[in-house]
């Protein structure tokens, strides 16, 4: 019972961790001048990431590569299946309203490029370069897009970019902005410590391989700040904020955590991965299509078919 309740601890740690690092580093770039755009593409979206790459990182390190596999391919199946699963289940999801194919079309690349990575037999610091690599270039695509867009309205001022930016509050006093990064920073190794270690003891307890505590356990309490999120978009009838959010978060995955990762240590892939998780992985990803190629709507039956597919997905591989 202690080692799930420390499993529970570490998770909370490293949730509010990531959260206070967000706010400390959104703050202070603003502070000494980066505009409120770049941010948002880059220290927001590499900050909402921090847990589960410090779990990586963690992982590697202390001899569990499976468990940081698990956790990111875990995680992009969950995004999918249950953190848009669940969130239309309450709210039908409008996602007729929204554009968001090319920012998909960049997610299948990310897919299919770390798929074939993965066939190498392991991911080296090679690989890691090749996904470093990918992700400099769709952070490029993202912030040329991004300022063309702005170029185009002539409407999305400095000021509309700051409320929309998590965490921006441009009168957070200096002693704030550092108390946040400081806990952030401690938080953020101790609490992936506590849960790597602790969820390495379940797995030892129950006679199962860190792989599938890494898909399972870890995974899905790594995605819980993306339902959070997706839940309140879904609320607000805030479809593009949603399907934008499990996108941005599966292409951050495969590329940044992994990439990262792969440089601590080398992470070998399970042949379980080859012949069963990878292609789950990828064909939720498929699943997507008719929403945001077709523009169908998510609806309350197509929630709870996601959810149930999430449900069968998680008891096969505890099976």
């Amino acid at each position: 019972m202690i080692v799930w309740l420390l499993c529970v601890l570490g998770l909370v740690i490293l949730l509010l961790a990531g959260d206070a690092l967000v706010k400390g580093a959104v703050n202070l770039s603003l502070r000494v001048g980066i505009p409120a755009l770049i941010v948002s593409l880059t220290i927001v979206a590499f900050g909402t990431s921090a847990p589960e790459l410090l779990i990586a990182i963690a992982a590697v390190h202390e001899g569990a590569p499976g468990l940081a596999l698990g956790n990111v391919v875990g995680s992009n199946t969950a995004n999918i299946l249950m953190v848009l699963g669940i969130p239309a289940i309450l709210a039908t999801l409008h996602t007729s309203d929204c554009d968001t194919r090319k920012s998909y079309f960049q997610m299948l690349a990310a897919t299919a490029l770390f798929i074939a990575l993965a066939f190498c037999g392991s991911f080296t610091w090679v690989s890691a370069l090749v996904l470093l690599a990918a992700l400099a270039v769709m952070l490029w695509i993202a912030t040329k897009d991004a300022l063309a867009h702005r170029r185009e309205t002539r409407v999305a001022s400095e000021e509309a970019e700051l409320e929309d930016l998590e965490g921006a509050d441009p009168n957070m006093p200096w002693w704030k902005i550092w108390m946040f990064l400081l806990l952030g920073l401690i938080g953020l190794p101790l609490g992936a410590d506590i849960l790597v270690d602790n969820a390495s003891h379940i797995a030892r307890m129950y006679g199962v391989s860190d792989t599938v505590i890494g898909l399972t356990l870890v995974a899905l309490g790594t995605s819980l700040p993306e339902l959070a999120t997706t839940v309140m978009a879904a609320l607000r009838r805030q479809a593009d904020v949603a399907l934008g959010n499990v996108i941005g978060s599966n292409m951050f995955n495969l590329l940044a955590i992994i990439g990262v990762a792969a440089l601590i240590g080398p992470i070998p892939v399970d042949p379980t991965f080859l012949r069963f998780d990878l292609w789950v992985m990828l064909g939720a990803s498929l699943l997507l299509a008719p929403f945001v190629l077709l523009r169908w709507n998510i609806s309350r039956i197509w929630g709870a078919v996601l959810t149930i597919l999430y449900l069968a997905y998680v008891t096969i591989v505890i099976i």
